[in-house]
């Protein structure tokens, strides 16, 4: 079977969409929508959208509100410690057993989309900084081959992702520079415990950020 005669069902893209939109930052936490405006924007059926609104709730990453509701929940400080200690645990070894997989091409992709990141970053475009820097960091813990590892790296972006866009808009973009380059050179050197460092340290930025944020009850 080729691409072309492989058909993605409308409930998967309905759901990757949606998850897209918490993860991005185009639904903002604590804000309930409601499930037919989430039909009107997803373009979609009432029972794909129903069934991407039950496994995002599964996920953690929506809450029902009642009254045909769903809302992103805000990220308490208790939680914020959770899923910044299980992120540190899970992401930098994704980022240590990537490092010996990676291609040359690979390495260049990620240096490419890095650039994307960065011009979103000087355009002050947000939803894309968004995008550019989940695509970069799931570049790369994808070359890991760890699905366990992966799965929950990706359950805890959700979790995390629309707080740090509410951040961002509140503080501005000086909060969203990475230490990609730093990953980068060390992909090219073959350096993995550099290469988990870096991504450690980019972790913990994003996470006091956000922890800052709360702090002073934002």
């Amino acid at each position: 079977m080729d691409a072309d005669s492989r058909k993605i069902p409308s409930h998967e893209i309905t759901y990757t969409r949606l998850r897209d939109m918490i993860l991005f930052g185009h639904l903002a936490p604590g804000a309930p929508v409601t499930i037919q405006g989430l039909i009107t924007d997803l373009g979609a059926g009432m029972t794909p959208v129903r069934e991407a609104i039950r496994r995002l709730t599964a996920e953690g990453a929506l809450l029902p509100q009642g009254n045909r509701r769903v809302a992103v929940p805000e990220l308490s400080a208790e939680m914020l410690e959770q899923v910044a200690f299980a992120r540190l645990a899970i992401e930098p070894k994704l980022a240590e057993l990537a490092a010996p997989k990676l291609t040359a091409a690979q390495i260049d992709r990620l240096d490419a989309i890095d650039g994307a990141v960065n011009r979103a970053i000087a355009a002050g475009k947000l939803p894309d900084y968004l995008a550019a820097n989940h695509a970069f960091h799931f570049a790369l813990y994808e070359a890991a081959e760890a699905p366990v590892l992966l799965d929950l790296a990706r359950s805890l972006w959700l979790r995390a992702g629309p707080s740090l866009r509410a951040v961002i808009d509140r503080y501005g973009r000086d909060v969203a520079p990475d230490l990609h380059r730093e990953a980068l050179a060390a992909m090219r050197a073959g350096d993995a415990k550099g290469l988990a460092r870096a991504i450690e340290q980019d972790i913990q930025q994003g996470v006091d950020h956000i922890r800052q944020a709360l702090a002073e009850g934002h």
